[in-house]
């Protein structure tokens, strides 16, 4: 692999009992993009993020980041991931749930307190921090996640459908973010349904039944298809021709 790739799957499958949740997905990940999987609920894409950070393994093809191949515990500290469910411990506070996972990521001392801090801030949660995880609303949690992933400064940040009821401010703050992260070197692999975060992508994979059906940049993908918008080449990628 490359050192200008950061993710790269060759044939990759996953099949549970019979059913086949992906088929064959073959994909490179430039380093430093921003890259979108766009696809219907059950097309496969948290399976596939979910391979691609480790968790899971394909029944067959490879899966490889940064050159190792997936999964390898070592892996962990490169890799920031959030989930589509959140994956907090609604007992403690807000900073508590932080200094766990800043513990398992191996920050410390003032480096820990700066990071919880400045993640804090761009989730726009910064005067929550010592509220319990129980009296935070879903969106609230969602940014306390998104804070979460960020907390090691991952080289690579897997993100599934990470601004799900969030408001369209801190949307909007949390994608120049995304931006900024990407032009300091961080890979980004983002699952969504908004498509205007998919125009914000560097690279887009179209996914639908577990079969990538189309990668490239947003102006490629309304090129190839004729459409005006992004929504409108999903569509057709989708089956619903114009």
């Amino acid at each position: 692999m490359t050192t200008d790739i950061s993710i790269q799957l060759h044939g990759v499958s996953k099949q549970f009992d019979e059913k086949v949740v992906l088929n064959g997905i073959t994909l490179a990940v430039p380093k430093a993009q921003i890259f979108g999987l766009l696809g219907p609920s059950g097309s496969g894409k948290t399976t596939l993020v979910r391979m691609i950070a480790g968790i899971d393994v394909p029944t067959s093809g490879t899966v490889h980041v940064l050159g190792q191949q997936m999964p390898q515990l070592a892996m962990l500290s490169k890799i920031g991931y959030m989930a589509q469910s959140d994956a907090l411990y609604a007992e403690l506070t807000a900073q508590e749930n932080l200094e766990f996972f800043a513990s398992l990521y191996g920050l410390t001392g003032t480096k820990r307190k700066q990071r919880i801090h400045d993640v804090m801030e761009l989730v726009d949660l910064g005067s929550h921090l010592k509220k319990q995880i129980s009296n935070y609303s879903g969106g609230m949690k969602r940014r306390l996640s998104l804070a979460i992933s960020l907390l090691h400064e991952p080289g690579i940040l897997i993100l599934d459908e990470p601004t799900v009821g969030i408001d369209p401010v801190l949307r909007k703050s949390i994608w120049q973010e995304l931006t900024n992260l990407s032009q300091q070197g961080t890979t980004i692999l983002v699952t969504t349904h908004v498509m205007d975060e998919a125009d914000k992508c560097h690279q887009l994979g179209m996914i639908r039944d577990g079969i990538l059906t189309a990668v490239g940049t947003p102006d490629e993908l309304k090129q190839a298809t004729s459409s005006a918008t992004i929504e409108e080449a999903f569509l057709y990628y989708g089956g619903v021709k114009q």
